[in-house]
């Protein structure tokens, strides 16, 4: 039965995807091996189904013998007429021809022929089957065949991807006048065009044909939200294989051990074949001691395979030959150049993707063999390796899903009363972005590696601009369209260097808002640079841990008028470049580990509002000097250590509005209510027991809050300021309200919860703005009013 030679395919054959890991020379010797398998096949079955030896007795020549067998012969044939000529010799009749000639046969077989002559196409057939498993040993071997099949895949879909289509189209099919505008309008996210790609276009090199007819179809422009996420997908995957199969070369190793070990093989077949090639023979002398039983014992057989094997074994010896020298130059291509590194500089030149990395190991290897079977495929597959042309991808998928109406309907009212657009944690900021022309304000929050195209310009009316943990870069004509238009710029950022260069340059700003750490280490100077480019600022907020003011701010203080430095606990000491922020009209001092009220601040003359919240004041007794700044309307100093209120608060004509709530007050001095154009008073969460009756002083108050404290008592003259709009009371141990409450008729809010009242005067009902909404009390409280009364306030 002949072996078919599809038994051996597994040995040979690979998955069809394999094929472009093996170079043309793999591929040839592929061939090789299934034609010497062939020969192989073809020897074995010719000795198994053809007769393998035919003997025959050899004529004796020598007198001794001839003598011998005449006696032997006189004895077994007396009738015979004996002669002293030699004659002929006969065997023995036995009637056992047939058995004894294949005895001799199989005897001679084994013990004549020359053992290469015997077992020739078994070798054949075994060295092949080695050549076979050796060549593709590297596509089983379980810790390189993973890699492999792996890169495979990767390449497959690489390979076919929309995304690589549009990726390199976009800079090797474009006509004149939209490479002239992106040339122009181009931003670092978007593909770079390299300075020699003009002239690799007009020379139609080989690889970049096939891109360009590919660019005409109209399906290369547009990108559906699947095959976006798909090419999403596939830039993880690659940078992921990529990092794992760059840190080892066992796909080199295996690939160079394998064909080392070839080429170890061809010499042995080569050096023991050629000199035994001449064994195999057609006539063979064979001595059988069988002269007993059939008279001879000498006889001549014929090989009968032997010229068949000779030319064979010629063939064999040719192709292996020709194997080996294959193997010799596969070797010198593995050992000559250098394949555990891998360079992108042509794609590079000729696709424009200008950071697309040069690879190593086992990633550059592969590359290698794959340009051996393509190139075509690692110039598509560096598109996914490519920094740019990945976020270009995210930049499509972003505006896909982020529509000029879907960002429309995100359109708010911020709090300085311009068209807002918040965007929170997008991997990048969608071109739409920039179609919305109505937008003044634009908030970008967790938002990295942004940068602003020159589109921006199309915001005509953009004004304001909050970045908040966002690194961002602008196109140089960015730069120059907000360095014209910005008005407000909010940056919150962890660390100094994250802060945008291009902010300094804003000569159109007015307000700036700066949040984050600022100087490490206290004792470091403060790192930012000079704003003296912003001549229009007008307000600085920086929310950070100073140790001093800053030079920088210094620069801008001859046009600041609004400075708030909220500090995080750090102490703010040297305080004297205050003096010379004569414009100021407010400060804030927060969190600066304050004890004192600086005395900086008496020399800004032009200050209407001071806030010192959250510092560690006890003591005020410097209030005094307040009397020189005239323009004073609103001094907050709640959330601090205050014991009590200092008697020169009465020289604090022009105060306003006051602020003294959390603190640790526990009288309320009267000489407080001779500044008499408060409008806002709160001294709320201290430990105030009593209101003196010199509050009826103040006829201007529409705001009085003493919530949080101890007070038993209203006195009358409190329902005497008639301006009162809101009054809050709650948490105190008020037990009775004066029916003179009816006296406030502008009430609008009345806070009552957390006292001990039993009942609510009717007269409540003559404060026709209070409504149930304003009124902060218990239900049960609430029940105790007149029905009409109820109802009144009810109605809305």
């Amino acid at each position: 039965i002949m072996i078919p030679v599809t038994e051996f395919r597994q040995f040979s054959e690979q998955q069809p995807a394999f094929r472009v890991l093996k170079p043309w020379w793999d591929v040839f010797t592929d061939y090789l091996s299934v034609i010497m398998l062939m020969i192989g096949v073809f020897g074995c079955t010719l000795q198994v189904m053809q007769d393998k030896i035919i003997c025959l007795p050899q004529r004796t020549s020598s007198p001794s013998e001839n003598t011998s067998e005449v006696e032997v012969r006189s004895l077994l044939h007396p009738q015979s007429n004996i002669s002293a000529v030699p004659r002929e010799m006969k065997g023995r009749k036995t009637d056992l021809d047939l058995q004894q000639y294949l005895f001799i046969n199989q005897m001679c077989y084994e013990k004549a022929l020359h053992w290469y002559a015997k077992y020739f196409p078994y070798l054949v057939l075994i060295h092949t089957l080695i050549f076979m498993v050796c060549s593709n040993f590297w596509f089983k071997f379980p810790g390189s065949s993973s890699k492999i099949e792996h890169f495979i895949s990767m390449l497959g879909k690489c390979f076919d991807s929309p995304w690589t289509t549009r990726a390199l189209s976009e800079v090797s099919g474009e006509n004149p006048e939209e490479k002239d505008h992106k040339k122009s309008g181009t931003n670092r996210s978007n593909i770079a065009v390299s300075p020699g790609e003009g002239s690799l276009e007009r020379t139609q090199s080989l690889r970049s044909i096939p891109e360009k007819i590919v660019v005409d179809k109209p399906s290369a422009s547009v990108l559906d939200k699947k095959e976006g996420e798909q090419a999403k997908a596939l830039f993880e995957k690659v940078k992921k294989f990529r990092l794992h199969v760059e840190e080892g070369d066992i796909l080199y190793l295996m690939y160079v051990r394998q064909t080392v070990f070839k080429v170890f093989k061809f010499l042995l077949i080569i050096g023991y074949n050629s000199s035994l090639v001449n064994q195999v023979r057609n006539s063979v002398s064979c001595e059988v001691e069988i002269q007993d039983m059939t008279g001879y014992k000498n006889f001549k057989c014929n090989h009968t395979m032997a010229h068949l094997f000779s030319k064979l074994s010629y063939c064999y010896l040719c192709l292996v030959a020709v194997y080996g020298l294959t193997s010799l130059y596969t070797s010198y291509w593995l050992f000559y150049r250098s394949l555990k590194e891998y360079s992108f500089e042509y794609v590079r030149q000729e696709t424009g993707i200008n950071d697309i990395p040069d690879v190593k190991n086992d990633f550059a290897f592969m590359l290698h063999m794959i340009d051996q079977y393509d190139p075509l495929y690692s110039k598509r597959f560096a598109v996914f390796l490519s920094e740019v042309s990945e976020n270009k991808l995210k930049q499509l998928n972003l505006n896909h899903e982020w529509t000029t109406e879907k960002l429309r309907q995100r359109l708010q009212i911020n709090a300085n009363n311009r068209i807002e657009l918040q965007l929170f944690m997008l991997s990048g900021l969608p071109d739409t972005v920039f179609e919305l022309t109505e937008l003044q304000s634009l908030k970008l929050e967790i938002i990295n590696n942004v940068t602003i195209p020159t589109s921006i310009s199309q915001l005509e009316d953009l004004q304001e601009l909050s970045l908040y943990q966002c690194s961002l870069k602008l196109h140089t004509t960015a730069t120059s369209f907000l360095k014209e238009n910005l008005k407000v710029l909010r940056v919150k950022f962890d660390d100094n260097r994250e802060l945008p260069n291009w902010m300094y340059s804003l000569r159109n700003l007015e307000e700036l808002f700066l949040t984050g750490s600022l100087s490490p280490d206290a004792s470091k100077n403060v790192v930012l640079e000079s704003l003296r480019e912003m001549k229009c600022l007008k307000t600085l907020s920086i929310k950070s841990n100073l140790t001093k003011i800053p030079q920088s701010i210094v620069d801008v203080s001859s046009h600041l008028q609004r400075l708030y430095l909220h500090n995080d606990g750090t102490k703010l000491v040297m305080l004297n470049n205050l003096k010379k922020m004569s414009n100021l009209i407010e400060l804030e001092l927060v969190r600066c580990d304050l004890e004192r009220i600086p005395h900086a601040i008496f020399s800004l003359t032009n200050l209407q509002e001071l806030d010192l919240k959250e510092n560690n004041l006890r003591s005020i007794e410097e209030i005094i000097s307040f009397q020189h700044l005239r323009k004073l309307i609103c001094l907050k100093l709640w959330h601090n250590g205050i014991m009590y209120i200092p008697e020169h608060i009465k020289k604090l004509g022009s105060l306003e509005r006051l602020y003294f709530s959390y603190n640790k007050i526990e009288i309320l001095p009267s000489h407080l209510f001779l500044c008499n154009k408060l409008r806002y008073l709160d001294v709320s969460n201290n430990d105030i027991r009593f209101i003196p009756p010199e509050i009826g002083v103040l006829q201007s108050l529409q705001y009085f809050s003493v919530t949080c404290n101890k007070i038993e008592n209203l006195p009358d003259e409190l329902f005497f300021c008639k301006k009162l709009k809101t009054l809050k009371l709650g948490k105190n141990s008020l037990s009775i309200l004066s029916p003179k409450i009816s006296y406030l008729a502008l009430l609008t809010h009345l806070e009552l919860k957390g006292n001990h009242f039993e009942l609510l005067p009717q007269e409540l009902g003559c404060c026709r703005a209070l409504k149930r909404s304003g009124l902060i009390v218990e239900e049960t409280l609430f029940e105790t009013l007149p029905s009409d009364v109820r109802d009144q306030m009810k109605a809305e």
